[in-house]
């Protein structure tokens, strides 16, 4: 990653900088997975605006001697949470799937952030998915970052 557009400084909570951060931006892991139990809502003015009620997915080791567990997710939706955090973000940057994620049934919407990372949608296919604690699931990069494609003032990616 170029010194021009370096991010490091406006990610805090890295997990293993020297492998999340890359020259097309910052990789963020996953800490927590959480299914909706109850719904939210939403209203025009604000009045009735009220949280969903997540409940935490649990993670089981695959082998007994391991120090990180699995979520194991059947197909549909959830909601996911990063390790890492924003702070002092001098302009918005765009937050997408990295392809690992896509190529295995896994998505999340493609965003821009401003001031901090949301907890996002996570959508799983049919046949499920596998995700390990602390695993890259998204990546950060500027907005217009050279990737292959162009971002969009709207933020939408798309190839040239």
């Amino acid at each position: 990653m170029s010194a021009e557009h370096s991010l490091v400084e406006s990610v805090d909570n890295l997990v293993y900088e020297p492998t999340q951060v890359h020259e097309h931006g910052i990789d963020l892991t996953v800490s927590a997975v959480y299914e909706v139990a109850s719904p939210g809502r939403i209203d025009f003015g604000g009045d009735e605006l009220e949280d969903a009620d997540l409940e935490p997915m649990p993670t089981e080791p695959r082998n007994p001697d391991d120090e990180f567990g699995w979520w194991n997710l059947e197909g549909g939706q959830y909601v996911v949470q990063h390790n890492e955090f924003l702070t002092d973000l001098e302009e918005s940057l765009q937050l997408q799937p990295r392809n690992e994620l896509l190529a295995r049934g896994g998505s999340h919407p493609s965003m821009l952030v401003a001031s901090h990372l949301p907890l996002i949608p996570l959508s799983v296919a049919d046949g499920g998915l596998r995700i390990k604690e602390n695993a890259r699931i998204s990546t950060l990069v500027p907005i217009g970052a050279d990737d292959g494609g162009t971002v969009d003032a709207e933020g939408v990616d798309s190839i040239e």
